[in-house]
Parts: structure tokens; sequence; C-alpha cells
């Protein structure tokens, strides 16, 4: 395969993503990509706009934008119940937060969106919202809350607790309001890629499934070989690996339609969506 021929590939530089990607790396499958590693919201961007032909894609953001993308089939970064990553956290009673300031991690765009139609439907409240880079001290000198994603959230379960924060898991709020799974991020081809290059999606959808099923075979290996280079230790980040859904079943897929459905309700995405799939 020529370079020109190689997919550009999105790759989420969080913890969440490091399963889907290790057996990449260990089977050699990277040679393969183009890989362009980001925050998700730039890579929501990326694909969105064409710069990417393939990657991982925020809920939301494919809601919004599900006419030009196909979804590769059962890959997807979710929970069924606690998620550890994905939290809202407060210096205040959730119902003293009405119009009160609430700061949201600019590198979230599905969790900030569930955080806010939980807090106005099951709590009633209207805070003053506002975005801003995802540092939950930074966050919380502005802020009465603060919603976090990825690394910084992770750290927040552990350590806001004893800072006498309240922390709500968002994975675990979903589950609790619609006793559903909550898919947080999805994997996602351009309709027009898929439809020049079958061959070349089946292939790079094949690699990731091969790849998360190995990781999720060896996770206490790729806890350890993480925890290396990261501030958590193996057994904090085998935990968190095993709490993670990374696929895309019937439950997860009525977990994403229900979300779809109450987004629509907001105005914040179009009417319901159903997804469709690449072939692979």
């Amino acid at each position: 395969m020529s370079v020109s021929q190689r997919p550009r590939v999105g790759h989420i530089q969080f913890l969440n993503c490091l399963p889907i990607y290790w057996g990449l790396v260990r089977s050699g499958a990277l040679l393969d990509v183009e890989l362009t590693k980001d925050t998700p919201d730039r890579l929501n961007d990326m694909l969105v706009a064409g710069e990417l032909d393939i990657g991982p894609i925020s809920l939301v953001e494919y809601l919004r934008n599900a006419d030009d993308l196909l979804l590769l089939p059962d890959l997807a970064v979710g929970s069924d119940g606690p998620v550890l990553s994905v939290n809202l956290v407060s210096q205040l009673p959730l119902v003293a937060l009405d119009e009160r300031r609430v700061a949201l991690g600019s590198t979230s765009r599905t969790s900030v969106l569930l955080a806010r139609m939980w807090l106005a439907e099951v709590y009633g409240v209207t805070p003053d919202y506002f975005e801003c880079p995802p540092d939950l001290t930074t966050m919380l000198l502005e802020a009465d809350a603060a919603v976090l994603i990825g690394d910084t959230a992770l750290r927040a379960t552990y350590d806001a607790p004893r800072r006498g924060l309240d922390v709500y898991d968002l994975g675990q709020v979903w589950h609790d309001w619609t006793g559903l799974p909550m898919v947080f991020a999805v994997w996602a081809v351009r309709r027009g890629y898929a439809d020049a290059n079958p061959g070349l999606v089946k292939d790079v959808h094949n690699a990731f499934v091969r790849s998360r099923d190995e990781a999720l075979a060896h996770v206490d290996e790729v806890a350890e070989q993480a925890a290396r280079w990261e501030v958590f230790d193996a057994a904090t980040l085998a935990t968190y690996f095993r709490t993670l859904d990374f696929s895309l079943g019937p439950r997860q897929l009525e977990g994403l339609v229900e979300f779809g459905r109450r987004a629509a309700v907001v105005g914040a995405v179009p009417a319901t969506v159903m997804p469709a799939f690449a072939a692979v």
C-alpha cells in the first residue's frame, strides 16, 4: 500500500482509547494508516471537515453529521454504569446550581450535553454555563461546578472527594436515568470514502476490532505498560480498562438512539437518527 493510499485515521490521546490502539502498535498495523493523534474535539472537527477518513467521533457530533458518516460496527467508547472518566464535579449541592457558574471542559461535547440535559430535567436547574480548558483547579476557581472528560476526569474521580468535592459519574448518571448503557464516542467513516474504498475500510475495522479484543484479553499487561508513563498505577488502570465498554451491540445502540432522541427534544441535534453502518 503506497503512502498516498493509506487511510487517514484519528486517535484520541486519552487513556480510554489505549485498548483500541494497543494491539495496532503491537501488530505493526499502524504502518498501514496515516495516524493523527489529537483531542476529541479537534478530531471531531477533522472528520466532519473531511481531513480524516476514519476516526472516533463524539456521539453528539455523529448525530449532527450522520448524513455524511457511517458507523463502524461494534466499536465505541462507553459504559453500562460508571465510566470513571466522565464527571460532573461540584462544590455545591446540585439543586443549588441554578444560575450559578458551571465550567464545561473544552474537549468535551457529548458529556457536556448529557450534563446539561440531566441537570435541567432531573434537578430543574439552569446554570450559567461557560467553556474553558479542562483543568479542574482552574475551573473551580471560576465556577461552582465543572464537567470533565478523559484523563483529567479520571484523576478527579480519585482526588476530588479528598478535597471535599462531590463527583457525579455521568456514565452512572445516564444508566440510573434511563436504564441503558451510555455511548460517549463511536468510530465512523466518511460515506464517500467508504463508497470508494470498501476494502480499506474493512481492513481498518478488522484491525481495530482485533486490537481491542487482544488488549482486553491482556488487560493487566496493557495496564502495566501504560503505568510506566502515567500517574496512575497498574491496578487503577486495569480497573479502568475493565470498566469501559468498547462494544456497540443492541443495548448500546438502544442507548445511542435514546440519547439522540433526548438531544433532539432539546434542539441539540436534528430529528432522531437511526444509525447506518459501513459494510464490513
